[in-house]
């Protein structure tokens, strides 16, 4: 289903989610509800190694689990031949949980806690992503603990500025992410690690931001890391081995949005590297990319009851949903816009403008102005669409909202991924002190 063209519709006029009726999904499992589509994750997941296997280089696809993760969903990469980018102590026993290979085990984060490395030198991630001189020391400290050997990426910020909102640019000199090169940290972070005693320098990382369009900032990206593997070679005599490329390709939210396709992005940066490594005279190091968003985003739809529907005279009119920013902060976060249809109507006519509002209480909670939409009545389901990047993993108890279901939908079958939370589980944490009873 892409909603930006045709949308699957069945004989009772409601939308269709892999092959499963959205109205009989939000009976059967509830709303707000997360659903989504597994052929379209996998579809998105085969599309970059055939890239890849056409282009005939050493590459993985690790992919950016902080868009979405759960058991099920490292199952989805893990038979899919992905790797596994993970950022917190979290993401990664989920991986554990899920019996995750962990050779293809990416970890990356600007402040990983003493517990979190020692959580993955434990388990024996593939590779630690360090970011600043204070964590190379304390991954080696903990590792001797260990005894073990862990291979580092190094993470470089390199100076590239990418057409996308202020919050997800991350490869800008003054990001607080990584090491920059124009200053000599990133040559002294890996010259830390090459003195180290229990690490092994595993090659460099860079990540330009999200939610981007164009092809000239990853080709950018590529020339930056090639000069800079150049560079060490020559200081340091020491071969960079495989370059983490990063991830941040766009998907569509509105009908206008015009991404390409993953495999684009993946052909532009594999013949880049190439001729750049070709005309710098270096060996063509492995690639890793980390695709997220891409991957799970449009794969993703959220389904909400309205109810009720209020009209200010002259002004607006609303549609209250049962969901809203506890399960979609995007919105009131960065002004992240989305399209939405009437799933009990989808075959019938727009001829309304009218604002979808959420539930908790703040007046910034509102899902998506103005959208077009058949006449919108109580009990009608909403659905909106590209809600399977960041917006599950972004969810929260606010106002004491319990966090949604997530369902996966495969060929007109249904199963549970996550199961929706109840007040209680909402409260079994919760301590009354002492000196209150």
């Amino acid at each position: 289903m892409d909603y930006w063209g045709e949308l699957n519709i069945n004989d009772e006029g409601h939308l269709v989610l892999g092959g499963c009726d959205a109205v009989l999904l939000a009976k059967e499992y509830g709303t707000p509800l997360f659903v989504m589509d597994e052929n379209k994750i996998r579809e998105t997941c085969r599309s970059y190694y055939k890239v890849i296997r056409e282009k005939g280089i050493d590459a993985l696809v690790a992919y950016a689990s902080k868009a979405f993760t759960n058991k099920s969903m490292c199952k989805i990469a893990a038979q899919e031949g992905l790797g596994l980018d993970v950022v917190s102590g979290g993401e990664l026993y989920t991986a554990v949980k899920a019996k995750f290979p962990m050779e293809k085990v990416y970890f990356h984060g600007n402040n990983k806690t003493k517990s979190e490395i020692a959580m993955a030198v434990e388990h024996g991630v593939g590779r630690i992503v360090a970011d600043n001189f204070e964590e190379i020391d304390l991954i080696d400290k903990i590792a001797g603990r260990f005894k073990k050997k862990v291979n580092i990426q190094v993470r470089i910020k390199p100076g590239i500025e990418a057409h996308t909102h202020d919050y997800i640019k991350t490869g800008t000199d003054d990001s607080k992410f990584g090491l920059g090169i124009k200053d000599g940290q990133a040559i002294l972070a890996i010259r830390q690690v090459l003195d180290s005693t229990n690490l092994e320098f595993a090659g460099i990382h860079c990540h330009i931001g999200s939610q981007i369009f164009e092809l000239e900032p990853f080709k950018m990206a590529v020339d930056v890391m090639t000069d800079f593997i150049l560079k060490v070679k020559d200081k340091l005599g020491v071969k960079v081995s495989e370059a983490n490329l990063g991830g941040g390709y766009g998907i569509h939210y509105l009908a206008e949005d015009e991404p390409l396709y993953p495999y684009q992005y993946v052909e532009t940066i594999v013949e880049e590297l190439i001729e750049s490594c070709k005309g710098k005279n270096i060996d063509i190091p492995k690639m890793v990319i980390e695709p997220g968003r891409s991957i799970v985003g449009e794969a993703g739809t959220t389904l909400y009851e309205v109810g009720s529907v209020k009209e200010i005279p002259g002004i607006i009119k609303y549609a209250n949903v049962d969901g809203g920013l506890a399960d979609n902060p995007r919105p009131a976060l960065y002004q992240a816009e989305y399209t939405a249809v009437v799933a009990n109507k989808a075959s019938e006519k727009s001829e309304e403008k009218i604002s979808i509002a959420g539930r908790t209480c703040e007046s910034s909670d509102i899902l998506i102005k103005d959208a077009f939409l058949p006449k919108v009545e109580a009990g009608d389901i909403i659905a909106v669409f590209s809600t399977g990047a960041y917006n599950y993993s972004m969810a929260s108890n606010y106002n004491r909202l319990p966090i949604p279901a997530v369902v996966l939908v495969k060929d007109g079958k249904s199963d549970y991924m996550v199961k929706r939370q109840t007040y209680e589980d909402i409260t079994k944490l919760d301590v009354i002190s002492n000196w209150l009873k």
